[in-house]
């Protein structure tokens, strides 16, 4: 029996996705991505919980964590991220370092995300 090939999704009945910049301000730095994700999948389940957070879809990009500006980007539901940015100003310790985690911007499409507020200034 041959395969049938899945058909795509039409565009209107895909998951809307929303790519939330968010930036790490501690003392030291952490250059370790796990502990940052870790922290802010914890913090997430812990505000929204395990239906939330399924919900919102959560996903942690870790290419595109920047360690010397301590940046990355979440993807996340398009009507989950006023949820997730409750859930980040939970974050108060990261590794037993204290830590504020502070949503930088949103946008909708990951290069325009990256290009804005992954990259420095000026």
């Amino acid at each position: 029996m041959a395969k049938k090939k899945l058909k795509p999704l039409l565009p209107t009945l895909r998951e809307k996705k929303r790519y939330l910049a968010f930036e790490v301000l501690s003392k030291d730095k952490i250059a370790d991505f796990d502990t940052v994700s870790n922290a802010i999948l914890h913090a997430s389940a812990e505000f929204l919980g395990q239906l939330g957070v399924s919900k919102a879809g959560l996903l942690v990009l870790s290419d595109k964590w920047d360690k010397n500006l301590q940046r990355g980007i979440i993807r996340v539901s398009h009507n989950h991220v006023d949820n997730l940015k409750a859930a980040l100003t939970m974050i108060g310790k990261i590794n037993d370092n204290e830590a504020i985690v502070k949503s930088v911007g949103v946008s909708g499409i990951l290069n325009k995300a990256e290009k804005r507020y992954l990259k420095i200034a000026g």
